[in-house]
C-alpha cells in the first residue's frame, strides 16, 4: 500500500443477488468526461419507480469488461433487489435492466473523501497480490462499488467502498 495513502483491505463473500438500474456503455475516456455520473444521478432521480428495491440508501456501481484488455467497458448503476427473481422482466421500469451477480469472495477496501481514487484501486490491487490471491472476473465482472446512495455524483471527491472478486 502506497505509504502516502493507505486504504485497509479485507476480504468478505457476498451471496448472490440481483439487482435493478441503469446500464451505461463506453470507454473509460467517455467515463471520466461524466458519462457514469449522469447515469448515477438518474437512477437517484428514477429511485422509487424500482419495485421490491432493498438497501436504497447503497448505489452499486457494477463494472464489466466489454472488450476484453480494450478501451471499452459497461457499468450498471443498480439498486439491490429482494431476492432473485422477485422482479420479473415485464415489471422492470422502462430503460432499466436486472442484473444476477453470483456468490462471490471480494477484497474491499473503503475509499475515503480525502483520498485519490487511482491510489485506492493500487493499494487494493496490490494487496489482492501480496495476499497471494488472484482476481476474477465471472462473467467478466470485473469490480463493483458501493457509493451512499444521498452522494452527489458530480462530487469531485467521493467516498465508496471498492469491492473486487477473487480467488483465495
Amino acid at each position: 500500500m502506497s505509504a502516502r495513502q493507505r486504504n485497509d483491505a479485507a476480504l468478505t463473500t457476498k451471496e448472490a443477488f440481483q439487482a435493478v438500474g441503469l446500464k451505461w456503455e463506453g470507454t473509460f475516456a467517455e467515463a471520466a468526461a461524466g458519462g457514469i455520473r449522469a447515469v448515477h444521478r438518474q437512477l437517484q432521480e428514477r429511485l422509487e419507480e424500482i419495485p421490491h428495491a432493498i438497501h436504497k440508501d447503497t448505489m452499486l456501481g457494477l463494472s464489466y469488461h466489454a472488450f476484453p484488455g480494450g478501451e471499452g467497458f459497461i457499468h450498471y448503476a443498480a439498486v439491490e433487489v429482494e431476492q432473485l427473481g422477485k422482479v420479473p422482466e415485464g415489471k422492470v421500469p422502462e430503460g432499466m435492466v436486472t442484473v444476477s451477480v453470483p456468490t462471490l469472495t471480494y477484497a474491499v477496501c473503503q475509499h475515503s473523501k480525502e483520498q485519490t481514487i487511482e491510489a485506492s484501486y493500487n493499494n487494493i490491487y496490490n494487496w489482492i497480490k501480496e495476499q497471494g490471491y488472484k482476481e476474477y472476473s465471472p462473467e467478466h465482472l470485473t469490480h463493483f462499488e458501493k457509493y451512499p446512495m444521498s452522494q452527489d455524483p458530480y462530487d469531485d471527491h467521493p467516498e465508496f467502498v471498492i469491492m473486487i472478486p477473487v480467488e483465495t
